[in-house]
């Protein structure tokens, strides 16, 4: 039976004030990375508590890695406003900082849903990340027409029946991208993936045993 994960739960010095964040170890004695994994939207109800979120992170510390979630400015504990995704992105970069000194010898990751899935593409763009997977990324409103792209190794999912995040403006993005991120649309899917966390979980972890241990 595999241990509970560790979990810690503190503030992170962010650009407008203090981030609430939680950090979540799995049991195993030699750790395969870390991830920083970004919440829906802020003003739609979207933190860190929420299933897909926590879906993601549980993919994660399946494969080994130390998963730290956060709630973005204005959410829960955290300090500041919401805005409109600029200061959002800064949030995120923050996080990354703050994994990076923690365990700064470990492959670094980010991930996310929704709007948090679009946060986590612009930042995917920094150098040294070295994984990206963006569930149902709300690219049309929140990471269009990025100067860079990510170049790390890059999975987005997608259910065939989101309502929120359109399925064709997705891959026609994903079209024009080269190269091109992994693409898995998940049949008589809606964005929230309800009925279908596990087949998302397994979806994740599938794809971090692909790319860590290559």
């Amino acid at each position: 039976m595999r241990k509970p994960p560790k979990k810690r739960e503190f503030l992170i010095d962010g650009p407008a004030g203090d981030l609430e964040a939680m950090l979540e170890s799995p049991p195993a004695a030699n750790l395969a990375g870390c991830v920083v994994v970004c919440h829906p939207h802020p003003v739609h109800g979207g933190t860190m508590q929420n299933k897909v979120v926590h879906t993601l992170a549980r993919g994660f510390l399946g494969q080994d890695f130390v998963a730290l979630r956060f709630n973005f400015r204005g959410v829960g504990k955290s300090a500041g406003t919401f805005d409109n995704g600029d200061g959002e992105l800064d949030d995120v970069l923050a996080a990354i900082d703050w994994l990076r000194t923690e365990f700064p010898e470990k492959p670094l990751w980010i991930a996310g849903f929704s709007f948090g899935a679009a946060m986590a593409v612009r930042a995917a763009v920094s150098p040294g990340v070295d994984g990206l997977i963006s569930v149902a990324p709300a690219v049309s409103r929140f990471a269009n027409n990025l100067d860079l792209q990510p170049e790390c190794s890059w999975l987005i999912v997608q259910g065939d029946q989101d309502e929120l995040v359109d399925i064709d403006e997705t891959i026609a993005w994903v079209n024009e991208l080269n190269p091109g991120p992994e693409l898995d649309v998940f049949p008589e899917t809606e964005h929230f993936f309800h009925g279908k966390l596990v087949l998302l979980r397994n979806a994740v972890e599938a794809f971090i045993e692909k790319h860590v241990s290559s």
